[in-house]
């Protein structure tokens, strides 16, 4: 897999989301307590930007009137129609195996830490024949 460099950790505090195109994709980026999270900017059920969702927990109860939160800032919840999708799996709470969002994986590197490593531009051929310009990907 390649990785694409999105944002500097400070672009995106605790508690907010960016959202980055990457290769056409439209994909939504959570900081949830310092750890990332990314998922297609697109809910399943009808096509809502969950980058402008709500971030919930996870109500749990072991009887009737009696619940505890959960997971705190880990459950996105749908701007339109409010279906809940877990942040670490893109997940549906409501149908897990059928619903869900696509998840990407996330790291983050310290790029001055690595010695010898250098920043480089993604770079392609290109042809000119006869007046006109090609780029080979």
């Amino acid at each position: 897999m390649t990785k694409h460099r999105i944002a500097l950790v400070k672009e995106i505090p605790p508690g907010s989301n960016k959202v980055v195109n990457v290769r056409g994709r439209e994909i939504c980026v959570f900081n949830v307590g310092g750890d990332f999270f990314a998922l297609l900017n697109r809910c399943p059920h009808e096509g809502a930007r969950l980058s402008r969702g709500v971030i919930v927990g996870l109500p749990e109860s072991d009887e009737p009137g009696c619940y505890k939160l959960s997971r705190p800032g880990e459950i996105l919840r749908c701007p339109w129609h409010g279906w809940e999708f877990d942040l670490k799996t893109g997940k549906s709470h409501c149908d897990p195996e059928r619903m869900f969002t696509k998840q990407y994986k996330t790291c983050v590197e310290n790029e001055a830490a690595e010695p010898g490593r250098e920043l480089q531009a993604e770079t392609f051929p290109v042809v000119v024949e006869e007046a006109t310009v090609f780029v080979e990907m």
